[in-house]
């Protein structure tokens, strides 16, 4: 069975503690036809460990993205998707892994798609998966739930190459129209401007609104159409309040 070399998933790691899962997620990805890996603010990189584990892999280590920051990995993928087995208490929409690789091929031809990977020993904060559209809950037994950082990966890379070997990459009709992880940032930023400018949300005591509402508008993933009508009421509202954009 074989699949096409090409995708458009980056896997992305945040400040990975051990060089060497580096190395075994490199390792992971290229078995099954994965190559692009982000590191945020990796503790140990380059590391000998990290080329030694990947086992000939060097290549997509070598072309490893390094980011100081989770949004700066994530600011051109309209689709992301945070791996955590951790329930949190304001929920994000969560998939198994072939629900995972389903929305991805759902989504295939309307920008990169963001997989994301926390810490070995934390995971992602609330802060980080709050950026994330869903959540992938890779079922494990529920008396020992400690997952490898590698065998994570390569369990969604595993589905994700047999999705793609059995039924090619489609193209969404939706293609072409998908908001970015940073376009959507900016509205968050204008909608919190303007909920703080009508009174609707004390900047001192801003509780659980702000995530409720990223969840609500990661679900929905409006379309660039979409957008544009949301930022032009946002906009309209501040012009009847004397507000700025």
């Amino acid at each position: 069975m074989s699949a096409s070399p090409h995708s458009n998933v980056r896997i992305v790691l945040v400040n990975t503690t051990h060089p060497g899962n580096i190395g075994a997620v490199a390792r992971a990805m290229k078995n099954m036809g994965l190559r692009e890996l982000y590191l945020v603010d990796p503790r140990i990189y380059p590391s000998a460990e990290a080329t030694a584990r990947a086992s000939g892999a060097d290549d997509v280590l070598a072309e490893a993205v390094v980011c100081a920051d989770l949004n700066q990995a994530i600011e051109d993928c309209p689709l992301v998707i945070g791996a955590s087995a951790r329930q949190r208490a304001i929920e994000c929409p969560r998939l198994g892994p072939r629900e995972c690789v389903a929305m991805i091929a759902e989504r295939a031809g309307a920008g990169p798609v963001a997989v994301v990977f926390g810490r070995e020993h934390s995971g992602l904060s609330n802060a980080e998966l709050d950026l994330c559209h869903f959540q992938l809950a890779i079922p494990v037994d529920p008396g020992f739930t400690s997952l490898n950082l590698a065998a994570a990966v390569q369990i969604f890379a595993y589905e994700h190459f047999l999705a793609r070997a059995g039924a090619g990459q489609g193209v969404s009709a939706e293609a072409g129209t998908a908001v970015s992880a940073a376009e959507m940032e900016r509205f968050y930023q204008h909608l919190e401007q303007v909920m703080i400018e009508i009174g609707f949300l004390d900047p001192a005591r801003p509780r659980h609104l702000m995530r409720r509402l990223r969840r609500l508008y990661n679900r929905a993933r409006p379309d660039q159409t979409e957008m544009n009508i949301l930022r032009g009421i946002l906009t309209a509202v501040q012009a009847r309040t004397g507000g700025r954009r």
